[in-house]
């Protein structure tokens, strides 16, 4: 039978000998050909030969579905330039100093832990959790690498409380559909010093910061970026303020109802809070007389509704800020009319924060994303039984989302 020839992928070795070891793993010396190394201390490349280190077995990929390991005798080179001619262990491209593993190893692993967890990828590779961390602390650092961006036009921020109940927060950074980094706490100077350190060049670009209506998120970006950078208020905190508002009153409503009509009037509103929740032109039949029916007993309830349909529409529609300006300030003269109770912290928000709200009519972005993002990172934190150290939370985030485009 012919010998089965397969590549190892390293390049600059010659292979000594193949032997199978008890539990049927392939052991393969080699030897470096390479005559030469860069001294530690003096940057030279240095030839004089001081024999070799002792032997390191290292993990490579499997032959046949049996574990593989490489074993070498490093050369030592003495430098004949340096003080006390020290002597450098010869390092070889195929993989780094004090890593168990080779570099197509590592490569072979980091894929597996998309959408898994290190104990699993531990375990299908026999490997243990430490090396896998390992693996992901040599490739996967603490944030992105800010310096190999191109643009950051739009960032996201966002909180995701680590412990429940414990006021223990993280802000989760986004540019565009990809995460950023992961800072520590949610308060202003901790977001500041994150955006103050992001380089010129990627200042230059960008143009708008998503956040929700937390004072410590636009008033880091207004305190770091002045008018250069747009903060813009969520369309989706918007519109959680007012329908919470709106849920409010209904409540209210529905139990001063249930005191007033009798049970069989009553009972003509049955589905009154999904009625209450869609626009006008996604109500059925029976949803429109259920409506109809509750205007009839509560006028304030009616205004409500109106007025949420008609901010969302404001929010839908393709105008500048001034025509979203004048068009809010025509439906909160309804909500004066209507009473001191209607949208209260709605409008008290929108007192306090005009412009955030207005800005989205400028380029129409949301932070969509990192808000999405919450949901996936409570799938990870519940998969990998919470993370509460931020580098290892931003290092189980990061391959779930950039993954396949890096490691792939």
């Amino acid at each position: 039978m012919d010998n089965l020839q397969i590549p190892l992928e390293i390049p600059d070795v010659k292979i000594g000998k193949s032997e199978r070891s008890e539990d049927g793993d392939f052991v393969i010396t080699v030897t470096g050909m390479i005559e030469c190394t860069i001294c530690h201390k003096c940057g030279r490349h240095i030839t004089k030969s001081y024999g070799y280190d002792k032997a390191i077995t290292i993990r490579h990929l499997p032959i046949s579905g049996h574990k593989t390991f490489i074993r070498i005798h490093p050369k030592r080179y003495g430098c004949p330039f340096c003080e006390g001619k020290p002597t450098n262990t010869q390092k070889m491209t195929w993989y780094e100093q004090r890593s168990p593993d080779t570099a197509s190893y590592e490569k072979h692993v980091l894929p597996e832990l998309i959408n898994s967890t290190v104990a699993d990828v531990g375990l299908k590779e026999d490997i243990g959790c430490e090396a896998v961390m390992g693996i992901i602390n040599r490739h996967t650092d603490g944030e992105v690498c800010r310096n190999n961006s191109e643009r950051s036009d739009t960032i996201g921020t966002d909180e995701i409380p680590l412990k429940k109940g414990h006021k223990d927060s993280v802000t989760i950074i986004t540019v565009g559909k990809g995460i950023l980094s992961v800072v520590r706490g949610r308060e202003k100077a901790t977001v500041k010093a994150f955006l103050s350190g992001i380089p010129k060049r990627l200042k230059k670009t960008l143009r708008a910061a998503c956040c929700d209506m937390y004072d410590g998120y636009i008033n880091a970006v207004k305190e770091v970026s002045g008018k250069k950078v747009m903060a813009e208020a969520d369309r989706f905190h918007a519109a959680k303020l007012y329908r919470k508002d709106s849920d409010g009153i209904r409540n209210q409503e529905m139990k001063r109802l249930k005191k007033k009509l009798t049970e069989k009037e009553y009972g003509k509103l049955k589905g009154a809070l999904w009625a209450l929740r869609k626009s006008g032109t996604d109500l059925t039949h029976e949803e429109r007389e259920v409506l109809r029916v509750l205007s009839g007993h509560s006028r304030i309830l009616r205004i409500a509704y109106e007025l949420c349909n008609g901010l969302t529409g404001i929010f839908n529609e393709n105008i500048t800020k001034t025509e979203a300006i004048k068009k809010i300030g025509v439906r909160m003269d309804v909500v004066g009319l209507s009473g001191p109770d209607c949208l209260v912290r709605f409008i008290s928000t929108l007192n306090k924060r005009p412009d955030e709200i207005t800005n989205y009519s400028v380029n129409r972005q949301t932070g969509g994303f990192v808000e999405g993002l919450n949901n996936k990172i409570r799938v990870i934190k519940r998969r990998c039984y919470g993370i509460f150290n931020i580098r290892h939370l931003f290092q189980r985030i990061f391959p779930d989302f950039e993954g396949y485009a890096i490691f792939a």
